[in-house]
């Protein structure tokens, strides 16, 4: 491991810094090609693993050695190739691959919006609108449909890794029902009715997000008698009563929308309602290198924001909450558990 004594000097520590693109795309390229996947158990030579992807040995060879400086995958003595920690979350089969959240992080638009990071530094804008005339999401879904489909599998992947977590964490005991707000395909809901099998679940997300809601939650499922899908826009309205709301990862957009949301709950809601915000901070946790890179990525395609503590804590009292409790969820993650005050 790299400690403040072995970490490279400096002008070394620049030099691979500015080089980081380099690295960016080398996960890209090892994710698209399959590389991970088709390197099993036992260590593989370069040849034997370019007939496998269909490439050439010598281009992959320096591929495979350029990740190995970083610890993605690692070459032996002998010249072949093995697994590593870090390569392994790059298969499509791994219990907590990584491979569509590299890819989503990695997508041709993301390189056209990085070299335009200062203007957005020096208008507070996003730069996507200047770049494609129209705001991000409708620029995926109508112009840009195979990254909006490797966005989609991210957000799966990341909602589904997360969501017992969350279940794990919350003590719902004594709630009859809970609301999933801007829940995504509903993993969270789903998770925390099974932890309470006599509890009913709502979802309330936009209309082409929920048509994809997990099968259990949809009619024929075995969660369906206990859960309600419900189609909208949670900064429009919120249509759902409950005793407790769960918002987890959406209140990143402009301070306008982020207050709409908190007003619409919090009036769905009424007093004595337990609020839940579950949002990835950029200061003080294991994540900071992750959560600063996602926090200027929101800049750049939504004018959005990860936030701190300090802001988090601003946003929710501002809104009228309570904030009885504030707790990692994992390392990426943290809980402000509130309430509506009477």
């Amino acid at each position: 491991m790299t400690t403040a004594e072995t970490a490279p000097p400096p002008p070394m520590r620049l030099r691979e810094l500015v080089f980081g693109a380099a690295c960016a795309a080398a996960v890209r390229a090892c994710a698209r090609l399959g590389v991970a996947d088709s390197l099993g158990d036992a260590p593989m030579t370069a040849e034997d693993l370019a007939a496998a992807v269909k490439t050439e040995p010598r281009p992959l060879r320096r591929l495979l050695r350029a990740l190995s400086c970083h610890g993605v995958f690692t070459e032996r003595p002998d010249g072949t190739f093995a697994h590593t920690e870090m390569s392994r979350l790059l298969r499509e089969d791994d219990p907590h691959s990584l491979r569509n959240i590299a890819l989503w992080c990695t997508e041709p638009w993301t390189w056209d919006a990085w070299p335009k990071l200062d203007e957005a530094v020096r208008t507070g804008r996003n730069v996507v609108e200047d770049l494609y005339g129209k705001e991000f999401f409708a620029y995926l879904n109508e112009d840009a449909p195979e990254s909006a489909e490797v966005f989609n599998r991210a957000m799966t992947t990341s909602s589904e890794q997360s969501a017992r977590e969350v279940a794990a964490l919350l003590d719902l005991t004594g709630s009859r029902s809970v609301a999933d707000i801007g829940g995504g395909q509903g993993h969270v809901v789903a998770s925390l009715l099974d932890k309470y099998p006599s509890m009913h679940g709502s979802l309330l997300d936009l209309p082409r997000v929920v048509d994809n809601a997990v099968p259990r939650l949809r009619p024929g499922g075995d969660l369906a008698d206990r859960a309600r899908i419900v189609p909208g826009d949670v900064r429009a309205a919120v249509p759902v009563k409950a005793d407790v709301y769960v918002i987890k990862n959406i209140l990143e957009w402009d301070d306008e929308s982020t207050a709409r949301t908190m007003a619409n709950v919090i009036g769905a809601g009424g007093p004595g309602t337990r609020v839940v915000v579950i949002e990835n901070l950029v200061d003080d946790t294991p994540s900071m290198r992750f959560s600063t890179a996602m926090d200027l990525l929101l800049l750049l395609n939504v004018g959005g924001a990860k936030h701190t503590t300090e802001s988090m804590v601003n946003r929710l009292s501002e809104a009228g909450l309570v904030i009885d409790d504030i707790r990692p969820v994992n390392p990426y993650l943290h809980a402000f558990d509130c309430h509506v005050p009477s």
